[in-house]
């Protein structure tokens, strides 16, 4: 497989060394900042060397990029995070084109074992309302959105087993939360890569299920396992329909 890397920071060189582990190889290094990839923009003659697109680039690139992929016809994995607002938009893209699009928050497979465990604790502890739940996640100082999309995941999932939790809120609080109200907070500061904790607490006991990321090196092996994936795929699809085939579970 031959993949050009959109978007060649800390996690595009990730990605270039997780292909090399792999046995793929690089087309090419697009960056908009100049004199940092190969090239400051995907052109026709990178795309006919390249097989996939691999993008962590910026929230504001992401539909520019999806238009590029659809009209060179190369398919693409897409880590950015905090764009979701014009998903609509890109998938009507993607279904306009003969391309495969996989889009996720976060490509860790320990952090989809995580989801997997805060949403089965979730429903265990649905009809113990002794307990409560709440959450956080930390990262780095250089992250640019908040929450983090892994975290929004966290609360959707949470949310999606309770029947006593049921909205999201990650704004500061300057008053009592309500019964209903999951509150996912966030940190930011120094080199974390990403903790996600989930608390399950009541005055007896604490239950704390969290997943810590040691580097970016699992989120870049995901996202190169992820293009392996789609291969010969076409349509838009999520990193959860990846992790499901993974893991055994109905893509």
């Amino acid at each position: 497989m031959r993949a050009v890397i959109v978007g060649y920071g800390s996690m595009g060189r990730e990605v270039e060394r997780v292909l090399a582990e792999r046995g793929h190889s690089v087309a090419a290094r697009v960056d908009a900042a100049a004199g940092r990839g190969d090239a400051v923009a995907l052109t026709p003659k990178i795309a006919a060397t390249a097989d996939i697109a691999i993008e962590f680039s910026t929230a504001d690139a992401v539909a520019a990029n999806a238009r590029l992929y659809a009209g060179l016809g190369l398919s693409a994995v897409v880590g950015t995070t905090g764009w979701h607002a014009r998903l609509d938009e890109v998938a009507g893209i993607v279904a306009g084109s003969s391309i495969g699009y996989l889009h996720g928050s976060n490509f860790s497979i320990g952090a989809h074992l995580f989801l997997a465990l805060v949403g089965r604790a979730a429903h265990l502890v649905d009809p113990l309302p002794e307990y409560d739940i709440l959450s956080w996640e930390v990262h780095h100082r250089r992250k640019k959105d908040s929450p983090s999309g892994t975290a929004l995941s966290m609360g959707k999932v949470i949310t999606g087993n309770s029947s006593r939790k049921k909205r999201i809120v990650t704004e500061r609080l300057d008053r009592p939360i309500a019964a209903d109200e999951l509150h996912v907070a966030s940190v930011r500061g120094g080199e974390v890569p990403g903790i996600h904790t989930v608390l399950l607490d009541s005055v007896f006991d604490t239950v704390e299920i969290t997943h810590s990321a040691r580097s970016r090196g699992g989120f870049a092996l995901g996202a190169v396992r992820a293009a392996e994936w789609l291969a010969g795929r076409k349509g838009i699809f999520t990193v959860d329909d990846f992790i499901g085939d993974l893991l055994g579970r109905k893509a």
